[in-house]
């Protein structure tokens, strides 16, 4: 059996913004963090994509 570690976008800046509550470190929100470990592979690959935009929406609005 082999474990292949799962991928994620954590940056170990774990800081949620009230406004949008969305990680300031990662840009995902508290519902996405809590299930990370049962979306599965594509939910994960899916919610990684939408990340830069976020993190993007975050920085224009001088949260990060």
């Amino acid at each position: 059996m082999t474990t292949q570690a799962i991928k994620t976008p954590c940056i170990k800046v774990c800081a949620v913004d009230a406004s949008t509550g969305l990680c300031l470190g990662c840009g995902r929100s508290l519902k996405e963090i809590g299930g990370w470990m049962k979306l599965g592979p594509e939910g994960r690959d899916k919610v990684i994509a939408e990340l830069p935009e976020r993190i993007a929406r975050l920085e224009l609005f001088g949260k990060r």
